[in-house]
């Protein structure tokens, strides 16, 4: 078998997955309730009590998909544990929506961002898909939450963040909280089968994806003003912020790709297919490091680099697109990316030692810290990866 089709073959993913996930598996299993957030290199705990609502959920999704494949029944009492621990540590009783940061019973941030509902909701829809059915009505809640606070009809968007209180909205918009929402939604749908839920995602993915990148020839800028018009200064003096980061993302057009190729499974357009080619051939083109490999984390509205770290989110995302390409277009020039990312990754950003992924390296491959997995990594991004394509695959043989 070459190296390629070894990247490509369900066994391989499968036993990557596995190892991955016992990086984390029990180690990151909090007694007192929910999961621990913060593992150096070895796996060490460094922080025991802060509690994120964005790692709390990719947990909750981490075990209902290990659930799903494995079938071990103590997946999914992390599932339940996990889903508990979100509803009763970081739900606002006062508001209904839920804690952004939290530290033990005290509260670190009460923001309520549009980003973490998105992750509150999907955390609901896999742990329905693995047989919790309780999930059913917090999706139910968070959907009639989003309509009623977070839906701008106008524009056919999401609205991003609001204070504390519930009763003031920040006047940022923002495509990463969409493009996550349109990840929930899908998730969600193929959960329920309700088909708001795709109608809603679709709307998504045409507004992001054909609609707004109108003004940014083509690509999908992150930031945008409360009129929906792209902002090109925000966070120009923060690149590095970890939800907003300036400049385009190549992680998050090779991640709409991604997308749409799973929306055009279920309501079919002749736009998804192209669109996701175009996204995902213009990343490699202008963010492939030539020189090092990988792809950089960054690049300007003149298409230069402006930020040349390595995050392994963004190789994760970027294989899987291209290995999705290739199964739905014919096209073996997607393998060939597959394999060269994938490549990559397995050289330097694969902890060989020890497990799991490095979260960042710089330009020439070389890590900042021993910080392997803060608030918001989990792995989630990794391992759905190779979930995601192994459905393609299991679905290309289903088909053939």
């Amino acid at each position: 078998m070459s190296q390629q089709d070894h990247f490509k073959s369900v066994s391989f993913l499968r036993s990557h997955i596995q190892e991955t996930m016992s990086f984390y598996h029990p180690n990151c299993i909090d007694p007192t309730g929910g999961f621990y957030h913060y593992f150096n290199d070895e796996g060490a705990i460094y922080d025991r009590n802060n509690k994120h609502l964005v790692s709390s959920c990719r947990f909750v999704f981490n075990y209902a998909m290990a659930a799903i494949e494995f079938k071990q029944p103590e997946y999914l009492i992390q599932v339940r544990q996990g889903l508990d621990f979100i509803e009763t540590k970081h739900k606002n009783p006062q508001t209904g929506g839920y804690f952004w940061e939290i530290n033990g019973e005290k509260i670190v941030d009460a923001t309520h961002h549009c980003y973490g509902l998105a992750f509150v909701l999907l955390a609901n829809a896999v742990a329905v898909k693995a047989g919790v059915t309780q999930a059913n009505a917090t999706i139910d809640y968070v959907w009639d939450f989003l309509e009623a606070h977070f839906w701008d009809t106008n524009y056919g968007c999401y609205i991003d963040e609001y204070n504390e209180h519930m009763d003031v909205a920040s006047d940022y918009r923002g495509q990463n909280a969409n493009m996550h929402m349109c990840e929930a939604l899908l998730m969600t749908f193929e959960a329920t089968e309700n088909h708001r839920y795709l109608e809603r995602a679709y709307q998504l993915a045409k507004t992001f994806c054909i609609g707004l990148a109108e003004q940014t020839n083509g690509l999908i800028w992150e930031h945008y003003n409360s009129q929906w018009q792209v902002d090109w200064a925000y966070n120009l003096d923060n690149p590095k912020h970890l939800f907003r980061p300036w400049g385009f993302q190549p992680g998050h057009q090779t991640e709409w790709a991604k997308l749409l190729i799973i929306l055009n499974r279920h309501q079919p357009e002749t736009w998804m297919l192209e669109k996701a080619q175009f996204l995902f051939n213009k990343t490699m083109e202008l963010a492939w490091d030539n020189n090092h490999g990988g792809l950089v984390y960054g690049f300007s509205p003149q298409y230069a680099i402006c930020d040349g770290d390595k995050y392994f989110w963004v190789q994760a995302e970027s294989l899987a697109t291209a290995a999705l390409l290739a199964i739905e277009t014919g096209d073996d020039s997607f393998w060939l990316w597959y394999e060269k990312i994938w490549q990559y990754c397995w050289s330097h950003m694969i902890d060989h030692d020890f497990g799991a992924w490095y979260r960042i390296l710089n330009r020439e491959n070389e890590k900042y810290s021993n910080e392997k997995s803060p608030a918001g990594k989990t792995d989630y991004h990794t391992m759905g990866a190779c979930y995601e394509v192994m459905r393609a695959l299991r679905l290309s043989e289903d088909n053939s």
